[in-house]
């Protein structure tokens, strides 16, 4: 669970710091602001795609190791 919780609070930082409401970043990644709002807090359980959707959109990258 942590590794859930460090990728949401990145997530969340990039989107703060890119000045992007959870509306605004919804509407790029092409998904809703409910899965937004649950991949930011960790809960729920959003699709891989939708967080690797928003991580495009704020530019990051999930790395597997």
């Amino acid at each position: 669970m942590d590794d859930a919780l460090a990728v949401a609070a990145g997530i969340r930082h990039a989107r703060k710091d890119a000045g992007l409401t959870q509306e605004d970043l919804a509407h790029l990644a092409g998904t809703s602001v409910r899965t937004v709002r649950a991949i930011e807090t960790g809960a729920g359980n959003p699709s891989l795609l939708a967080v690797i959707a928003v991580s495009n959109v704020l530019g990051l990258h999930l790395a597997v190791q």
